[in-house]
């Protein structure tokens, strides 16, 4: 990897870098599997956080003729909590720096749209391009979506950082052939530790 401060365009993951959301995960999944009976637990879920919500159900080997009522409840048990959800600290200062500095910054999550609206909105800060899943591209850990911000933004590749927390996003990064900064501190789906990291997100400051 060159040396961050050769990267001008940082694009975040959104669960477990910028946020905890863990506990409404948690909530809205419980009532899942017991509305559904299931029988799948939150640990089994856990597994596959940061992929698209029907891949994981697929890969949890649900029938796909339930993905739909699945889902609603789901979206619908994560918006009655989230009061649950909780930014890292120091995200938004840290943010605020990077905007000041003139990073292009960028989100690219597998958080539904609505969701991820309500919740940015709580950060007052203006992102160059807001990236969930969208009709015919394939999300994590295909490189489709992070490859299609590269395109529409008319960014250097060897400019831009992807920062994510789990295997799906370093997949999806080596495939980009986008450097990958390995948040540490967030929920390590399939991933224990990276050549680069960092161990709280106020980090990237000092490795700019």
């Amino acid at each position: 990897m060159q040396k961050l401060s050769s990267k001008k365009n940082i694009i975040f993951d959104l669960d477990g870098v910028l946020l905890d959301s863990l506990k409404n995960m948690l909530v809205s999944w419980n009532s899942v599997n017991k509305k559904f009976d299931l029988n799948i637990s939150f640990n089994e879920y856990y597994k596959h956080i940061g992929i698209p919500f029907k891949d994981i159900l697929k890969s949890l080997k649900i029938k796909k003729s339930k993905f739909s009522l699945i889902e609603k409840q789901y979206t619908t048990k994560s918006f009655q909590n989230l009061n649950k959800v909780k930014f890292y600290p120091n995200v938004l200062s840290t943010l605020k720096y990077l905007k000041k500095k003139k990073y292009f910054l960028g989100i690219l999550t597998s958080k539904d749209k609505v969701r991820t609206d309500i919740i940015l909105k709580k950060l007052n800060i203006k992102f160059d391009v807001i990236q969930c899943p969208q009709k015919n591209y394939k999300g994590k850990p295909s490189s489709d979506l992070i490859k299609k911000i590269i395109k529409d933004k008319k960014l250097k590749r060897n400019e831009c950082i992807y920062i994510g927390d789990s295997i799906y996003d370093l997949v999806m990064c080596r495939a980009a052939k986008v450097d990958f900064l390995f948040a540490k501190y967030g929920y390590k789906i399939g991933i224990k530790n990276y050549k680069y990291k960092i161990n709280k997100f106020s980090d990237i400051q000092k490795i700019l």
